[in-house]
C-alpha cells in the first residue's frame, strides 16, 4: 500500500481507503445499497486495516449510524492504526440538513460515542451547498473550534458538486475536500477543481471511484436494481448510458475481467497527483484485496494515461455531461 499526504493537515492516508458507506446496510427511502451482512463488513475492515489501508470514511447517516458502530468494533484494540473520518449535518430520515453549532456538536459526540473514541481524525461538512456556508460563516468556524478543543484533528467537507468544491477551495480554502472522480465523472478535472486544490494545498478525497459500481464491468445495460439499492430510482435510459461508457473506457484501459476492471478505475483516479485518497466502497475481503492491489502498479505511465484520459473524456460527457 501506497500512502499520500492529506493535504495541509499533517494527516498521511494510505492511497486507497475503505468507502464505507455500504456497510451502513439498510436505510429509509433506499439511501444505500440495501441490506448486508456484518460479519462480512467486519471481516471487510479487519482484512483491510491488515492489509495496510488506514483511512476509513463514514458518516453518521450511513445506516442512520450503523456504519459507525461497526467500525467501532472493527478498530478496537488499533484505533493507532486508522485516520477515522466521518461526516456531519446531514440526518437523514426525513430531517433537513443543519450546520448549526449546536446541530454540529450533537452529531460529532455521536460519532464519537458510536466509534469508540474520543477524538476524530477528520470531520467532514455532509452536502452543504455555497448557500450555507454563506449565510452563516460560524459553520466552518465551529469546526476550528473543534479542532482547537482537541476532538478533531481536521476538517473538511463532502461537496455535492466539483463546482461547489471548487467554490470551498477557493473562497473558504477548506484543508480538505471530498467529491465524486470517477473515469466516468471528470467534472472535477474540467472545470478546474485539481488545479485549485494543488494550489490552495487542499486534500482531495475521491468517492464513487468505480462510479456506483458500473466500473466493475459488472452492471448490464438491462440491469434492473432491488428497490432498496439507491440505484433503483435511476431510469433504464440512465443505467444503459452509463453501463456502455463504462465499458467503452474500460476497454481502452484493456480492462475485460471485475478484477482488472476495478484497478484500472481506481489507477486512474490515483494517477492524478492532487487525489489524496480513494475510497471505494468495500463489502467484503475479496472486494478488499481486489481493490488495494490498485495500488501495487503505481500511476499509469503518461502514453498510457493520456490515452485512456482522452476515451474518459468521451464517456464523462455521454454519462454526466462533463
Amino acid at each position: 500500500m501506497r500512502y499520500r499526504p492529506l493535504g495541509r493537515t499533517g494527516l498521511l492516508v494510505s492511497e486507497i481507503g475503505f468507502g464505507a458507506w455500504g456497510i451502513g446496510g439498510w436505510s429509509p427511502d433506499a439511501l444505500s445499497y440495501g441490506r448486508t451482512d456484518d460479519e462480512r463488513s467486519l471481516a471487510a475492515l479487519d482484512c483491510a486495516i491488515g492489509r495496510g489501508v488506514t483511512l476509513i470514511d463514514t458518516s453518521s447517516l450511513y445506516g442512520l449510524g450503523h456504519s459507525e458502530r461497526l467500525i467501532g468494533q472493527a478498530i478496537r484494540g488499533r484505533r493507532e492504526r486508522v485516520v477515522i473520518a466521518t461526516k456531519a449535518g446531514h440526518a437523514g430520515g426525513g430531517e433537513k440538513p443543519d450546520f448549526s453549532a449546536e446541530a454540529l456538536k450533537r452529531s460529532l459526540e455521536g460519532s464519537l460515542h458510536r466509534l469508540d473514541v474520543d477524538r476524530i481524525d477528520l470531520l467532514q461538512l455532509h452536502g452543504p451547498s455555497i448557500a450555507d456556508l454563506r449565510s452563516d460563516p460560524a459553520i466552518l468556524d465551529t469546526l476550528a473550534g473543534f479542532r482547537q478543543e482537541g476532538v478533531i484533528r481536521a476538517f473538511g467537507v463532502s461537496a455535492n458538486s466539483p463546482v461547489d468544491a471548487l467554490t470551498m477551495v477557493e473562497e473558504w480554502r477548506v484543508p480538505v475536500i471530498q467529491v465524486n472522480l470517477s473515469m466516468l465523472d471528470l467534472r472535477a478535472v474540467e472545470c478546474g477543481l485539481l488545479d485549485a486544490v494543488a494550489r490552495a494545498g487542499t486534500g482531495l478525497i475521491a468517492r464513487t471511484p468505480l462510479c456506483f459500481g458500473f466500473l466493475t464491468g459488472e452492471i448490464a445495460e438491462d440491469t434492473v436494481f432491488p428497490p432498496e439499492d439507491h440505484r433503483s430510482r435511476w431510469n433504464g435510459s440512465q443505467v444503459a448510458r452509463w453501463s456502455q461508457a463504462a465499458r467503452q473506457v474500460l476497454d481502452a484501459a484493456g480492462a475485460r475481467e471485475r478484477e482488472a476492471c476495478v484497478q484500472a478505475a481506481l489507477r486512474f483516479c490515483l494517477t492524478f497527483p492532487e487525489v489524496s485518497a480513494v475510497i471505494p466502497g468495500l463489502l467484503s475481503p475479496r472486494d478488499v484485496t481486489e481493490n488495494i492491489a490498485a495500488s501495487d502498479p503505481g500511476p499509469y505511465p503518461s502514453s498510457d494515461f493520456e490515452r485512456i484520459l482522452d476515451m474518459a473524456r468521451r464517456c464523462s460527457r455521454d454519462a454526466v455531461g462533463a
